[in-house]
């Protein structure tokens, strides 16, 4: 995750051997994403319907589909984009994705709309994140016997508890802080130091 870093930080992250970069907003993401060549875009954050029009079509991946509407939205733009569907395992309000009751749903569409590669969740700001992290494998492995396809991604786990996410089945882990440092609100910085 590079939310909050400028575009000198991206290129330092592409030289170390990274490639898959990630942003939680569309306009923070294209302004990086014209000054920093190489990288594989993910979009992290909440995509609203209204920024569609800018992100369909120049992420390689948009991990946070969350309804059916987004993925139609997302359709009628891109039918060829990667997605992952969001589901809120944490089931905390400030945080975005489908609820789980209704995240078949949600997966079933995506998949007939887009190019479906799996899921993605985030564990709860406090407690152990080991059950929500399991639910969310659980749902994948649900999600492939409906479509009857592999669903390879299933992206959960950030700096603080990527390695029990990673022990649960995650195949990708959103690291900001433990590669970049802490990040600041406001300003984009400018700091080396990976």
């Amino acid at each position: 995750m590079t939310k909050g870093f400028d575009a000198s930080v991206c290129r330092l992250a592409l030289e170390a051997g990274l490639r898959n970069l990630g942003e939680n907003r569309v306009q923070e993401a294209m302004t990086k994403m014209d000054q920093v060549e190489g990288a594989d875009w993910h979009l992290i954050g909440h995509l609203q319907t209204n920024k569609v029009k800018l992100a369909a079509g120049r992420f390689a991946l948009i991990q946070s589909v969350d309804s059916t509407h987004l993925a139609e939205a997302i359709a009628r733009r891109d039918p060829r984009q990667a997605v992952l569907v969001e589901v809120n395992i944490a089931r905390e309000a400030q945080k975005s994705g489908a609820d789980p009751a209704r995240a078949l749903e949600v997966i079933t569409e995506a998949g007939r709309l887009l190019d479906l590669k799996g899921l993605m969740g985030m564990g709860p700001a406090g407690g152990d994140p080991g059950p929500a992290f399991e639910e969310l494998r659980r749902l994948r492995d649900e999600a492939e016997q409906r479509l009857g396809k592999p669903l390879p991604v299933l992206s959960m786990g950030m700096s603080a508890d990527f390695e029990l996410a990673v022990a649960s089945g995650s195949t990708m882990v959103r690291l900001g802080t433990a590669l970049f440092g802490p990040r600041p609100e406001g300003d984009l910085r400018t700091a080396p130091n990976i």
